[in-house]
């Protein structure tokens, strides 16, 4: 019952998300809003909207180091195993704006969290500083959007185009319909997802923050998944490497923001093994993007192998940590002594021996 609770939570999540998404982005274009805006904001943070609800959800039901456990791991997950999968089925051209702008704009967000953590608590303040910083860069991105050049308006008109008379939403009412049901779905989709996660959690004898760096924060990241692998599959190489980086940004700003704010005075805590481990996992991803997209401005097959291998490695650590199992030490000692040391040379030499080159669109 535990595994179809939360199945049948995450399909609502999914769900939720998709009409969520749906009806925002047709009322705001029948507004007259352009696509490009929307693009920006509705459809990018829509597919964070599991994230929020899983996260406030689980504030509201007391285990606030589900909150916090999802925004890290979904962030480590991103980059790691959706970029890893998306550049196994086509390499990933990187735009050079992303190069530019958003990656350290989200290493910034990465660092930002890693500061405002270290005293072991998110309160009411850092929480309104994430959030006031999320509506700061969502002005930034509209602001910005006025000087895209055409192709990219034609690109995001593509993507999201208003609803013709005659289809069946492009009726305000239905498109109101489909925003009501969209959230309605999130709030039961997270309700079920957090409570089978606690079940889960006890059920294997493991802590509510690891069941939420793994399972919950895989299972919110669905619709990146699904966007991402859809934009690799179609093509559309530089979307599927924009919708990580800010997703990640959205996550840290908005959907921490947003559940520190509903924590109330008493804020989220912050667990000692994540302060001293995984939110370092995700400034490390953050800042391991940086070299990679600058490479040859493109994710080419083997490095997002590389990006899949380590997400396993990291989960697989997090398991035998749980456990206390005999194999941690060897584990551990073999990563840190060998896998990693390896990994970074490699991508020095890369990075020496192969000069960056303008493929990436925006060059």
């Amino acid at each position: 019952m535990t595994l179809l609770a939360f199945l049948a939570g995450l399909v609502a999540l999914v769900a939720g998300a998709e009409l969520l998404v749906r009806g925002a982005s047709k009322l705001a274009l029948s507004f007259g809003i352009s696509p490009l805006v929307v693009g920006l904001t509705v459809v990018s943070f829509g597919t964070s909207a599991p994230e929020v609800a899983v996260s406030v959800g689980a504030v509201l039901n007391g285990t606030t180091d589900i909150a916090l456990g999802n925004v890290v791991g979904s962030n480590i997950f991103n980059v790691l195993f959706i970029l890893g999968l998306s550049a196994l089925i086509t390499p990933l051209v990187v735009n050079i704006q992303l190069i530019r702008q958003e990656v350290p704009i989200m290493i910034g967000a990465s660092l930002l969290l890693l500061a405002l953590s270290l005293d072991g608590k998110l309160g009411t303040l850092d929480a309104a500083l994430l959030f006031g910083l999320m509506l700061a860069y969502t002005v930034f991105l509209v602001r910005q959007s006025r000087h895209e050049t055409q192709a990219a308006q034609d690109e995001f008109a593509a993507e999201a185009k208003p609803a013709a008379p005659g289809d069946w939403d492009s009726r305000l009412p239905v498109q109101l319909l489909l925003i009501v049901v969209g959230l309605g779905l999130l709030v039961v989709g997270s309700e079920w997802l957090v409570s089978s996660a606690v079940s889960f959690a006890k059920t294997l004898g493991v802590s509510d923050v690891v069941i939420g760096l793994t399972i919950v924060a895989a299972g919110t990241s669905m619709p990146e998944v699904a966007t991402s692998v859809m934009a690799a599959v179609k093509g559309e190489r530089d979307i599927a490497v924009g919708n990580v980086v800010g997703s990640n940004t959205f996550n840290i700003l908005g959907c921490l923001g947003i559940s520190g704010l509903a924590a109330g005075s008493a804020g989220l805590g912050v667990p000692a093994a994540v302060l001293n481990f995984d939110i370092w996992v995700m400034l490390a991803v953050a800042l391991a993007c940086l070299p990679v997209f600058v490479t040859g401005r493109e994710i080419a097959r083997w490095e997002g192998s590389v990006f899949l291998l380590y997400y396993v490695a990291y989960v697989a650590y997090l398991i035998l940590a749980a456990q206390k199992h005999d194999a941690l030490g060897a584990f551990s000692s073999a990563m840190l002594g060998f896998v990693i040391p390896i990994t970074v040379v490699t991508l020095v030499v890369v990075m020496l021996r192969r000069p960056t080159s303008p493929k990436g669109p925006g060059a």
